[in-house]
């Protein structure tokens, strides 16, 4: 599936956010599997979304979220997590990724702020360095860790 807000390429998207940047104000990356879409993900995005004017969601590919998720994830493709992602209204662009951390894309990218769920601390994000040096802040937010996939999945499968 192709759709002009989704890409593969950091360096590609980066272009793009160039030039928007002057007009619509600071990037805000947020990233992750977003494998179910549940109330904790619309949550987190919304938040990410206020700290800046343009929203890019890096999404993990299908290989990389199944080596953090586990067998038999993701349930849907990247190509239609993408889609779902992008039409909320919160979100601007997804770039989907194969890499174990978003450092690379925060170095190409030069995101403003790296939105970050509250099952982090801003001391334990795994990318806080590499957003340090390119003078992106780190910014935790969304509402606390209640909701996941794994446990929709679950009760789906139990049928409760």
């Amino acid at each position: 599936m192709e759709h002009e807000r989704i890409f593969r390429d950091a360096s590609k998207l980066a272009v793009e956010l160039e030039a928007l940047r002057r007009k619509r104000g600071a990037v805000v990356l947020a990233n992750g599997c977003f494998d179910i879409l549940h109330v904790g993900h619309i949550r987190y995005l919304r938040e990410a979304s206020v700290l800046g004017g343009i929203l890019v969601v890096a999404l993990n590919d299908d290989e990389s979220a199944r080596a953090l998720k586990g067998a038999g994830r993701p349930v849907m493709s990247a190509e239609e997590r993408a889609e779902i992602l992008l039409a909320l209204r919160y979100v601007d662009y997804v770039l989907i990724f194969s890499e174990s951390t978003v450092d690379g894309i925060i170095r190409t990218l030069r995101p403003d702020f790296h939105a970050k769920g509250t099952d982090y601390r801003c001391d334990t994000v795994p990318e806080r360095e590499t957003a340090s040096s390119v003078g992106c802040r780190t910014v935790i937010v969304g509402d606390p860790k209640d909701h996941s996939s794994r446990d929709i999945i679950g009760r789906v499968r139990e049928g409760s």
